[in-house]
């Protein structure tokens, strides 16, 4: 009776368990594996111009080639689309037509960050600066003192372009935002923590020594455009027309006595990107056309030409399904869509905003969510049943682990991913992606486990039939 009574248990509850009870060696392998490789891209793309430059040297060694009207699209062929160097968008022609449907996955390449404000320079106390103007959603307090480094491109008006990379070499200096030291900060630590460091504070520190035998105003300013002249060949005008980012200088590192973890910056969503389109890489012709989709600006609402609401993705499917003579439109109403975005994992540290039976955790897997949005469900799309049961499907015939998962409690607050999106084009879309810890923060946490498992279950949803 006892043991008919635990098979009825097993049969009629959800039970999900930690993710390190089930695997065995070889996935364990793999999975330190994948996350090396994780790691290096993570240090090779801080930005979304180079996150896009990465994934295309990643594609041509694959086979792919620059899609452009007019080309094929026969079984196996293999494409590249690149928008505005800022989004890119990949495609494994299928042996289905595009008009019975693809498989899409959604992630986006830009994470929170410092942009430089268009006149950035200037020199106060004797201190030249960088006035910045922070990107997406984060808390400004974490952001003094920690080390940055400044990427980007220079847009000059000769037509050339100068990209910048300074901090990331061993051998370069890194960049500072100051903060008030504790004994002079009475006033400041009786404001809130939003309110403790103003945006306009954060004003990155670039230089101190003064121009030699120069008697002029604003010499140390002065110094540092001379640096930049000489280095790069750029004057402060130039900064008018230029894209300058500052993002922490710190490599992506194990994280735990077990090395269980991933620390880095830019985990959101650099991490659903990466296990989106790796599995392109060693595809074989699947038998419906893959398509990857790596967006730009998710941060700020997916607007302009690079976000996930431009018509750039609907240019790119209507030239392909014209190269088969079908119709967008159709291919996109039997199309289904993993909108691979970040969630927030059970942090035990701050148990109060999270719902444990629905929050996802640590190494429990990749985490589904019907829906997002805040509060009354606000900005979701809200997968069907029918959807989250067939992806359930997929994953359990794979024995990929898999959580179900809401972010935080229902009025905490939220968040948005590109599902609504791309549900609003007529395409099946369920969120799907990876726990993250001190998410939006410099410095954010995964586990290996969930970030592998997010990679098998893209791969496994672009095999689907």
């Amino acid at each position: 009776m006892a043991e008919n009574k635990e098979e009825l248990r097993k049969a009629l509850l959800y039970q999900p368990k930690n993710g390190y009870d089930s695997i065995g060696q070889p996935d364990r392998e793999a999975m330190e594996s994948y996350s090396r490789d994780y790691k290096c891209f993570l240090d090779a793309a801080k930005t979304e111009r180079e996150a896009v430059e990465e994934t295309i040297a990643l594609a041509k060694k694959a086979g792919f080639v620059a899609w452009e009207a007019g080309m094929t699209a026969k079984p196996g062929d293999r494409y590249y689309y690149n928008n505005r160097g800022k989004a890119i968008l990949f495609v494994t022609v299928g042996k289905q037509p595009f008009e019975m449907g693809t498989r899409i996955t959604a992630a986006h390449i830009d994470s929170p960050r410092l942009d430089l404000k268009p006149n950035p320079l200037y020199e106060d106390g004797e201190l030249a600066l960088f006035k910045t103007h922070y990107y997406g959603g984060i808390k400004k307090y974490q952001w003094p003192t920690v080390p940055l480094a400044l990427h980007g491109v220079v847009a000059k008006k000769d037509g050339s372009v100068v990209p910048i990379v300074i901090g990331e070499d061993a051998e370069d200096p890194v960049f500072c935002i100051s903060d008030l030291l504790v004994h002079l900060s009475g006033d400041q630590m009786r404001k809130t923590l939003a309110d403790g460091i103003p945006g306009e504070n954060l004003n990155v520190i670039v230089g101190s020594v003064p121009l030699a035998e120069d008697e002029g105003s604003d010499r140390i300013k002065v110094g540092v455009l001379q640096l930049l002249y000489q280095q790069y060949g750029i004057t402060e005008e130039d900064f008018l027309s230029a894209e300058l980012c500052l993002v922490p200088a710190m490599k992506a590192r194990d994280v735990g006595l077990d090395r269980s973890l991933i620390g880095a910056y830019g985990h959101d969503d650099r991490v659903c990107a990466y296990a989106a389109f790796a599995p392109l890489l060693k595809q074989e012709i699947p038998e419906y056309s893959s398509v990857c989709i790596l967006a730009d600006k998710e941060e700020i609402g997916s607007e302009g030409v690079s976000g996930m609401q431009s018509h750039a993705f609907e240019t790119f499917m209507e030239e392909l399904c014209q190269a088969q003579s079908g119709s967008w439109r159709r291919c996109f109403a039997n199309s289904i869509c993993m909108s691979a975005d970040v969630t927030n994992g059970f942090d035990p540290t701050y148990p109060e905003v999270s719902d444990k039976r629905n929050n996802a955790r640590m190494n429990y897997g990749l985490a589904l969510c019907k829906y997002t949005g805040a509060r009354g469900k606000a900005g979701a799309s809200d997968a069907s049943a029918e959807l989250v049961a067939g992806v359930r499907r997929i994953l359990d015939d794979k024995k990929i682990l898999w959580q179900m998962a809401e972010l935080g409690k229902v009025d905490q607050g939220g968040g948005g991913t590109v599902a609504v999106y791309m549900a609003n084009r007529n395409i099946d879309t369920l969120d799907a992606g990876v726990p993250v810890l001190s998410m939006h923060a410099p410095y954010e946490l995964v586990s290996k486990l969930d970030c592998y498992m997010t990679y098998r279950a893209m791969e496994a949803f672009y095999q689907a039939e």
